[in-house]
């Protein structure tokens, strides 16, 4: 139960990073913090104990079960996450080149 809670920590400081930050470098990071909490979850979701694994063979009857669907969701997750951050990144370095800042309130007043 402290795992599901940790992890519910790790979403609540992205979501602050999200919300509350003002540097666009800051809220990527609090993206990726948000990503990487929710495939934790995803991954501690998978595991059941005393579950039998799908395929058993002469000897193997005290084995753990996980679930291979959440792996396989995390990995596309994973390359997913990847490519909106490095479109994310791409986009923050032009605003930079763009107005020589990443901070929000001062790109809103350029307006230009």
């Amino acid at each position: 139960m402290s795992l599901y809670f940790m992890t519910l920590v790790l979403f609540c400081v992205g979501v602050y990073a999200l919300v509350a930050k003002k540097n666009l470098v800051k809220k990527i990071i609090g993206l990726v913090i948000i990503e990487n909490a929710v495939n934790l979850f995803l991954i501690l979701v998978g595991f059941r104990t005393g579950g039998e694994a799908p395929i058993l063979e002469a000897g193997m009857e005290d084995v753990l079960f996980v679930d291979p669907l959440p792996q396989a969701m995390i990995l596309t997750s994973i390359v997913i996450g990847l490519g909106v951050i490095a479109l994310l990144v791409a986009i923050s370095v032009r605003i930079y080149e763009k107005y020589g800042t990443f901070d929000i309130t001062q790109i809103r007043e350029l307006r230009g």
